[in-house]
Protein backbone atom coordinates (compact mmCIF):
# COMPACT_ATOMS: atom_id res chain seq x y z
CA UNK A 1 0.00 0.00 0.00
CA UNK A 2 0.90 3.57 -0.50
CA UNK A 3 -0.35 5.78 1.79
CA UNK A 4 -1.66 4.30 4.75
CA UNK A 5 -4.12 5.79 7.22
CA UNK A 6 -4.31 4.79 11.13
CA UNK A 7 -7.51 3.61 12.49
CA UNK A 8 -8.85 2.77 15.26
CA UNK A 9 -11.69 -0.24 16.19
CA UNK A 10 -14.33 1.29 17.60
CA UNK A 11 -16.82 -1.32 17.37
CA UNK A 12 -16.59 -4.80 16.28
CA UNK A 13 -20.09 -6.61 15.45
CA UNK A 14 -21.34 -10.07 15.13
CA UNK A 15 -23.68 -9.64 11.84
CA UNK A 16 -24.15 -13.34 10.61
CA UNK A 17 -22.81 -16.84 11.06
CA UNK A 18 -18.94 -16.33 10.85
CA UNK A 19 -19.58 -12.61 9.53
CA UNK A 20 -17.80 -9.64 11.63
CA UNK A 21 -18.46 -6.20 11.14
CA UNK A 22 -15.76 -3.81 12.19
CA UNK A 23 -15.89 0.45 12.58
CA UNK A 24 -13.08 2.02 11.94
CA UNK A 25 -12.62 5.37 13.40
CA UNK A 26 -9.51 7.65 12.70
CA UNK A 27 -6.69 7.26 15.17
CA UNK A 28 -6.42 10.89 16.47
CA UNK A 29 -9.97 11.44 16.13
CA UNK A 30 -10.13 13.58 13.17
CA UNK A 31 -11.84 12.76 9.95
CA UNK A 32 -11.25 10.15 7.37
CA UNK A 33 -10.77 10.99 3.40
CA UNK A 34 -13.87 10.83 1.66
CA UNK A 35 -15.33 7.77 -0.19
CA UNK A 36 -17.79 6.82 -2.80
CA UNK A 37 -20.69 3.73 -3.25
CA UNK A 38 -18.28 0.78 -4.22
CA UNK A 39 -14.96 1.54 -2.72
CA UNK A 40 -13.28 -0.35 -0.48
CA UNK A 41 -9.78 -0.23 1.11
CA UNK A 42 -6.48 -2.48 1.86
CA UNK A 43 -6.20 -3.86 4.99
CA UNK A 44 -3.12 -4.81 6.82
CA UNK A 45 -4.05 -7.48 9.05
CA UNK A 46 -0.71 -8.87 10.17
CA UNK A 47 2.30 -10.96 9.15
CA UNK A 48 3.21 -9.36 5.78
CA UNK A 49 -0.98 -9.96 4.94
CA UNK A 50 -3.23 -7.30 3.03
CA UNK A 51 -6.70 -8.06 2.21
CA UNK A 52 -9.09 -5.97 0.54
CA UNK A 53 -12.47 -5.05 2.30
CA UNK A 54 -15.32 -2.85 1.12
CA UNK A 55 -16.75 0.16 2.48
CA UNK A 56 -20.49 -0.75 3.65
CA UNK A 57 -21.63 2.29 5.53
CA UNK A 58 -22.77 6.18 4.28
CA UNK A 59 -20.60 7.65 2.00
CA UNK A 60 -21.42 10.73 3.66
CA UNK A 61 -19.94 9.56 6.86
CA UNK A 62 -16.63 11.22 7.79
CA UNK A 63 -16.00 9.97 10.86
CA UNK A 64 -15.69 6.22 10.59
CA UNK A 65 -15.68 3.48 7.84
CA UNK A 66 -17.53 0.22 8.24
CA UNK A 67 -15.82 -3.11 7.04
CA UNK A 68 -17.12 -6.63 7.10
CA UNK A 69 -15.07 -9.38 7.23
CA UNK A 70 -16.53 -13.43 6.48
CA UNK A 71 -14.40 -16.25 8.08
CA UNK A 72 -13.72 -18.11 5.28
CA UNK A 73 -12.58 -21.98 5.89
CA UNK A 74 -10.45 -21.48 3.08
CA UNK A 75 -8.80 -18.83 4.35
CA UNK A 76 -5.29 -17.56 3.42
CA UNK A 77 -4.88 -16.20 6.76
CA UNK A 78 -6.48 -12.22 6.69
CA UNK A 79 -9.94 -13.84 7.33
CA UNK A 80 -9.25 -15.76 10.46
CA UNK A 81 -6.54 -12.84 11.66
CA UNK A 82 -9.36 -10.32 11.67
CA UNK A 83 -12.04 -12.72 13.90
CA UNK A 84 -9.13 -14.10 15.99
CA UNK A 85 -6.38 -10.89 16.44
CA UNK A 86 -8.21 -7.57 15.88
CA UNK A 87 -10.58 -6.17 18.57
CA UNK A 88 -12.35 -3.03 20.04
CA UNK A 89 -9.15 -0.65 20.48
CA UNK A 90 -6.73 -2.05 18.44
CA UNK A 91 -5.04 0.06 15.76
CA UNK A 92 -4.59 -1.25 12.49
CA UNK A 93 -3.60 0.50 9.36
CA UNK A 94 -5.35 0.93 6.02
CA UNK A 95 -5.06 2.47 2.68
CA UNK A 96 -6.91 5.06 1.59
CA UNK A 97 -10.14 4.42 -0.25
CA UNK A 98 -10.13 3.37 -3.89
CA UNK A 99 -13.11 2.67 -6.14
CA UNK A 100 -12.80 0.03 -9.13
CA UNK A 101 -16.79 -0.49 -8.74
CA UNK A 102 -18.39 2.58 -8.88
CA UNK A 103 -22.13 3.61 -9.87
CA UNK A 104 -22.31 4.50 -13.40
CA UNK A 105 -24.62 7.76 -12.47
CA UNK A 106 -25.64 8.16 -16.09
CA UNK A 107 -27.79 4.77 -15.70
CA UNK A 108 -31.36 4.96 -16.00
CA UNK A 109 -31.50 1.84 -13.45
CA UNK A 110 -29.68 -0.43 -11.70
CA UNK A 111 -30.15 -3.71 -11.17
CA UNK A 112 -27.94 -4.93 -7.67
CA UNK A 113 -27.11 -8.56 -7.29
CA UNK A 114 -25.40 -9.73 -3.95
CA UNK A 115 -24.19 -12.99 -2.72
CA UNK A 116 -23.20 -14.00 0.38
CA UNK A 117 -20.60 -11.32 1.30
CA UNK A 118 -20.34 -9.61 -1.71
CA UNK A 119 -23.53 -7.37 0.04
CA UNK A 120 -20.86 -4.81 1.41
CA UNK A 121 -20.35 -2.88 -1.55
CA UNK A 122 -23.92 -3.25 -2.69
CA UNK A 123 -25.60 -2.55 0.51
CA UNK A 124 -23.40 0.80 0.58
CA UNK A 125 -24.67 1.34 -3.63
CA UNK A 126 -27.89 0.72 -2.22
CA UNK A 127 -28.54 3.15 0.55
CA UNK A 128 -27.02 5.45 -1.86
CA UNK A 129 -29.01 5.19 -4.53
CA UNK A 130 -32.35 5.51 -1.98
CA UNK A 131 -30.61 8.60 -0.80
CA UNK A 132 -30.27 10.79 -4.30
CA UNK A 133 -33.37 9.00 -5.58
CA UNK A 134 -31.82 6.55 -8.24
CA UNK A 135 -33.64 3.52 -9.66
CA UNK A 136 -33.23 0.63 -8.56
CA UNK A 137 -33.70 -3.32 -7.46
CA UNK A 138 -31.64 -5.56 -5.36
CA UNK A 139 -31.33 -9.52 -5.11
CA UNK A 140 -29.47 -11.01 -2.13
CA UNK A 141 -28.76 -14.42 -2.48
CA UNK A 142 -27.25 -16.21 0.73
CA UNK A 143 -26.93 -19.58 1.97
CA UNK A 144 -29.51 -19.33 4.55
CA UNK A 145 -31.06 -16.71 6.80
CA UNK A 146 -28.72 -17.09 9.55
CA UNK A 147 -25.42 -16.46 7.34
CA UNK A 148 -27.79 -13.47 6.00
CA UNK A 149 -25.51 -10.24 7.22
CA UNK A 150 -27.19 -7.04 7.57
CA UNK A 151 -30.86 -8.57 7.02
CA UNK A 152 -31.88 -5.87 9.56
CA UNK A 153 -30.29 -3.36 8.60
CA UNK A 154 -32.15 -3.80 5.07
CA UNK A 155 -35.56 -4.44 6.56
CA UNK A 156 -35.85 -1.41 8.32
CA UNK A 157 -34.38 0.84 5.20
CA UNK A 158 -36.92 2.84 3.44
CA UNK A 159 -35.88 1.16 0.00
CA UNK A 160 -36.56 -2.47 1.98
CA UNK A 161 -39.32 -3.01 -1.10
CA UNK A 162 -36.76 -3.18 -3.66
CA UNK A 163 -34.50 -5.81 -2.03
CA UNK A 164 -35.61 -9.52 -2.63
CA UNK A 165 -33.71 -12.08 -0.44
CA UNK A 166 -33.37 -15.94 -1.82
CA UNK A 167 -31.82 -18.71 0.90
CA UNK A 168 -30.09 -21.77 -0.92
CA UNK A 169 -31.63 -23.60 1.74
CA UNK A 170 -35.40 -21.36 1.00
CA UNK A 171 -38.33 -23.08 -0.97
CA UNK A 172 -37.76 -23.57 -4.83
CA UNK A 173 -39.63 -20.62 -5.83
CA UNK A 174 -37.85 -18.12 -3.77
CA UNK A 175 -34.72 -18.86 -5.40
CA UNK A 176 -32.90 -16.30 -7.79
CA UNK A 177 -33.03 -17.63 -11.09
CA UNK A 178 -30.61 -15.95 -13.15
CA UNK A 179 -31.58 -17.28 -16.75
CA UNK A 180 -34.84 -15.52 -16.35
CA UNK A 181 -33.90 -12.45 -14.83
CA UNK A 182 -30.82 -11.83 -17.30
CA UNK A 183 -32.85 -13.14 -20.15
CA UNK A 184 -33.26 -9.85 -22.05
CA UNK A 185 -31.06 -7.44 -21.96
CA UNK A 186 -32.69 -4.06 -20.90
CA UNK A 187 -31.67 -0.54 -22.58
CA UNK A 188 -30.15 1.90 -19.58
CA UNK A 189 -30.06 -0.43 -17.12
CA UNK A 190 -26.66 -1.08 -15.21
CA UNK A 191 -26.00 -4.40 -13.77
CA UNK A 192 -23.38 -5.02 -10.49
CA UNK A 193 -22.43 -8.28 -9.05
CA UNK A 194 -20.31 -8.83 -6.31
CA UNK A 195 -20.14 -12.11 -4.37
CA UNK A 196 -18.69 -15.75 -4.62
CA UNK A 197 -17.09 -16.13 -7.72
CA UNK A 198 -19.02 -19.10 -8.78
CA UNK A 199 -22.09 -16.59 -8.22
CA UNK A 200 -20.40 -13.67 -10.16
CA UNK A 201 -19.36 -16.55 -12.83
CA UNK A 202 -22.89 -17.22 -13.71
CA UNK A 203 -24.59 -13.99 -13.77
CA UNK A 204 -21.86 -12.39 -16.11
CA UNK A 205 -21.52 -15.21 -17.94
CA UNK A 206 -25.35 -15.23 -18.45
CA UNK A 207 -25.65 -11.56 -18.84
CA UNK A 208 -22.82 -11.85 -21.65
CA UNK A 209 -24.76 -14.90 -23.42
CA UNK A 210 -27.78 -12.74 -23.71
CA UNK A 211 -26.24 -9.80 -25.16
CA UNK A 212 -26.10 -7.60 -22.41
CA UNK A 213 -23.08 -4.94 -24.07
CA UNK A 214 -20.06 -5.02 -21.50
CA UNK A 215 -20.50 -1.38 -20.94
CA UNK A 216 -23.73 -2.04 -18.59
CA UNK A 217 -21.82 -4.78 -16.37
CA UNK A 218 -19.73 -3.70 -13.32
CA UNK A 219 -18.02 -6.22 -11.08
CA UNK A 220 -15.66 -6.67 -8.63
CA UNK A 221 -13.82 -10.11 -7.74
CA UNK A 222 -11.87 -10.29 -4.48
CA UNK A 223 -10.71 -13.45 -4.36
CA UNK A 224 -9.46 -15.89 -6.73
CA UNK A 225 -7.65 -19.45 -7.18
CA UNK A 226 -4.93 -19.25 -9.41
CA UNK A 227 -4.14 -22.44 -10.01
CA UNK A 228 -1.35 -23.68 -11.83
CA UNK A 229 -1.77 -25.14 -15.56
CA UNK A 230 -0.95 -27.68 -17.36
CA UNK A 231 0.90 -25.56 -19.95
CA UNK A 232 2.53 -23.28 -17.86
CA UNK A 233 6.23 -23.40 -19.32
CA UNK A 234 8.84 -21.04 -18.30
CA UNK A 235 9.59 -17.75 -20.40
CA UNK A 236 11.52 -14.11 -20.46
CA UNK A 237 10.52 -10.98 -19.46
CA UNK A 238 12.34 -7.71 -20.21
CA UNK A 239 12.49 -5.16 -18.22
CA UNK A 240 12.03 -2.06 -20.84
CA UNK A 241 14.26 0.73 -18.92
CA UNK A 242 17.51 -1.36 -18.35
CA UNK A 243 17.32 -4.00 -21.15
CA UNK A 244 17.64 -6.90 -18.40
CA UNK A 245 16.36 -10.08 -19.17
CA UNK A 246 14.80 -12.55 -16.19
CA UNK A 247 13.46 -15.92 -16.75
CA UNK A 248 10.07 -16.84 -15.56
CA UNK A 249 9.85 -20.16 -14.38
CA UNK A 250 7.01 -22.79 -14.76
CA UNK A 251 6.76 -22.94 -10.87
CA UNK A 252 7.44 -18.88 -10.22
CA UNK A 253 4.71 -16.29 -10.66
CA UNK A 254 6.61 -12.90 -12.37
CA UNK A 255 6.53 -11.15 -9.26
CA UNK A 256 8.29 -13.45 -7.67
CA UNK A 257 10.74 -13.60 -10.20
CA UNK A 258 11.15 -10.12 -10.58
CA UNK A 259 11.58 -10.20 -6.94
CA UNK A 260 14.59 -12.91 -6.97
CA UNK A 261 16.04 -10.23 -9.03
CA UNK A 262 15.76 -7.53 -7.00
CA UNK A 263 13.27 -6.26 -8.63
CA UNK A 264 10.35 -5.16 -6.69
CA UNK A 265 6.29 -5.08 -8.50
CA UNK A 266 4.28 -3.37 -5.42
CA UNK A 267 1.06 -6.36 -5.16
CA UNK A 268 -1.54 -6.74 -2.40
CA UNK A 269 -4.14 -9.89 -3.28
CA UNK A 270 -1.62 -12.13 -5.47
CA UNK A 271 -4.78 -13.43 -7.28
CA UNK A 272 -4.92 -11.02 -10.06
CA UNK A 273 -8.28 -9.29 -8.48
CA UNK A 274 -7.51 -5.79 -7.14
CA UNK A 275 -5.33 -4.25 -9.39
CA UNK A 276 -2.17 -3.27 -7.60
CA UNK A 277 0.46 -4.99 -9.83
CA UNK A 278 -1.12 -4.21 -13.12
CA UNK A 279 1.73 -3.15 -15.41
CA UNK A 280 2.03 -2.05 -18.97
CA UNK A 281 2.99 -4.60 -22.01
CA UNK A 282 5.45 -3.05 -24.18
CA UNK A 283 5.60 -6.13 -26.49
CA UNK A 284 4.44 -10.17 -26.45
CA UNK A 285 1.57 -11.89 -25.32
CA UNK A 286 0.22 -11.95 -21.99
CA UNK A 287 -1.70 -15.79 -20.83
CA UNK A 288 -4.03 -13.34 -18.64
CA UNK A 289 -5.40 -15.60 -15.41
CA UNK A 290 -6.80 -12.29 -13.75
CA UNK A 291 -9.83 -11.50 -12.69
CA UNK A 292 -9.94 -7.99 -12.85
CA UNK A 293 -9.57 -6.65 -16.74
CA UNK A 294 -12.63 -7.03 -19.07
CA UNK A 295 -12.53 -9.45 -21.48
CA UNK A 296 -11.71 -6.78 -24.10
CA UNK A 297 -9.12 -5.41 -21.81
CA UNK A 298 -7.70 -8.83 -21.94
CA UNK A 299 -7.58 -8.66 -25.45
CA UNK A 300 -6.13 -5.84 -26.29
CA UNK A 301 -2.83 -7.39 -24.35
CA UNK A 302 -1.41 -3.91 -23.45
CA UNK A 303 -1.33 -4.86 -19.67
CA UNK A 304 -1.08 -7.24 -17.36
CA UNK A 305 -1.24 -8.45 -13.38
CA UNK A 306 2.58 -10.02 -13.05
CA UNK A 307 0.91 -11.32 -9.61
CA UNK A 308 -0.41 -14.43 -11.42
CA UNK A 309 -0.35 -13.99 -15.33
CA UNK A 310 1.93 -15.56 -17.59
CA UNK A 311 2.93 -15.60 -20.96
CA UNK A 312 1.88 -17.14 -24.30
CA UNK A 313 5.27 -15.62 -26.10
CA UNK A 314 8.18 -16.54 -25.22
CA UNK A 315 9.10 -12.79 -24.37
CA UNK A 316 7.37 -9.90 -22.70
CA UNK A 317 9.08 -7.09 -22.69
CA UNK A 318 7.30 -5.01 -19.53
CA UNK A 319 7.02 -1.18 -19.00
CA UNK A 320 9.56 -1.50 -15.51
Amino acid sequence: MNETLSVRVARKTTEALDICSFELVEAGGGKLPPFSAGSHVDVQVGDGLTRQYSLCNDPAASHHYQIAVLRDPKTRGGSAAMHERVNVGDLIRISAPKNHFALAHDAQRHLLLAGGIGVTPILCMAERLAATGGEFEMHYCTRSRERTAFADRIAAAAFAPRVQFHFDDGPAGQRFDIAARLATPEPGTHLYVCGPKGFMDAVLATARAQGWPEPQLHYEFFAAEVAPSATDESFEVQVASSGRVVVVPKNQTVVQALAAAGIDVPTSCEQGVCGTCITRVIEGIPDHKDLYFTPEEQAANDQFTPCCSRAKSARLVLDL
